[in-house]
């Protein structure tokens, strides 16, 4: 991942919710650089609170309006269905300069954010995914027309923090990029998963079956981001005529599979879908 530098941040950013998401994006703040005077989370759970100021020595407070008067950043990181409650709690700071507020909720539109929270805010929607917790995730964003570019950047780079980011000019689309990247680790550990069970019914120990799961599902990784060829491409590559990779394949295509993903996919985009209308007030 190439170095990134945050911008210096003139007022504080403040992380509605202290999961596992907002430590990540933390850490990868400050990692780049950010200090941590500068960062506050509010979370009402305590242990979550003490883990957060003993690992980065920042300010975790319980309620919204115990942060700081002059922050500019929100970073919503909690479940799409608590959503309206916790913008009703957001004290917005009245001021010259519009508030930027990053969604990470599955579902939530940017016009529904808008409705909650009023005019007055530059909406960023974002779908990172949990690699982001060891700085290799990929993040969707998108935006209105109404944020600046420097909060464009501000955003951009707190995630570029913990992987690499992509802007998505259609916002219909953020649901297809949750059921794509933000669904999709657990789709890669349901296969190590199958082929784990499969590995250990052809007679292999379960270390040595873990071990070689792991190592060539990292391998194909790097293969793909580091070859520049596509997986077809790849996948031919290494399916040689009549060999145990074609027998393999075969079976696989012979059982759907493909249609199975597409399926999946599917089922996980209208699943976002259907997020965004939980206690919905706006027909839009």
């Amino acid at each position: 991942m190439p170095h990134v530098t945050l911008l210096p941040s003139p007022s504080p950013i403040a992380f509605i919710g202290g999961g596992n998401m907002a430590r990540s994006l933390i850490a990868g703040m400050i990692r780049q650089g950010a200090p941590s005077t500068s960062i506050c989370v509010i979370e009402p759970i305590a242990a979550l609170r003490d883990a957060l100021i003993a690992d980065f020595n920042i300010k975790a407070v319980t309620t919204a309006t115990e942060a700081a008067t002059d922050t500019s950043t929100w970073v919503l990181a909690v479940k799409p269905q608590v959503m309206p409650d916790v913008c009703a709690t957001l004290p917005l700071p009245v001021q010259p300069n519009t508030p930027l507020v990053i969604s990470i909720a599955a579902g939530i539109t940017t016009c529904k954010l808008k409705h909650w929270l009023g005019d007055t805010c530059a909406i960023v929607r974002a779908m990172p995914n949990t690699p982001a917790l060891l700085g290799a995730g990929v993040t969707g964003l998108f935006t209105t027309s109404q944020t600046t570019g420097t909060q464009r950047t501000i955003a951009e780079e707190l995630f570029n923090s913990v992987g690499k980011t992509l802007w998505i000019t259609e916002e219909a689309l953020m649901d297809a990029v949750t059921a794509v990247s933000g669904s999709g680790p657990a789709y890669a550990f349901l296969l190590a998963e199958a082929m784990e069970t499969a590995a250990i019914m052809q007679g292999l120990s379960t270390a040595n079956a873990r071990t070689l799961v792991q190592q060539t599902l990292l391998g194909a990784a790097r293969m793909m981001t580091e070859s520049g060829e596509t997986p077809a491409a790849l996948r031919h590559r290494v399916t040689s005529p009549h060999g145990t990779t074609e027998a393999a394949i075969t079976t696989f295509q012979e059982n759907d599979f493909q249609a199975l993903v597409a399926k999946a996919i599917d089922a996980a985009t209208r699943r976002a879908r259907a997020l965004g209308k939980i206690n919905d007030t706006d027909p839009t």
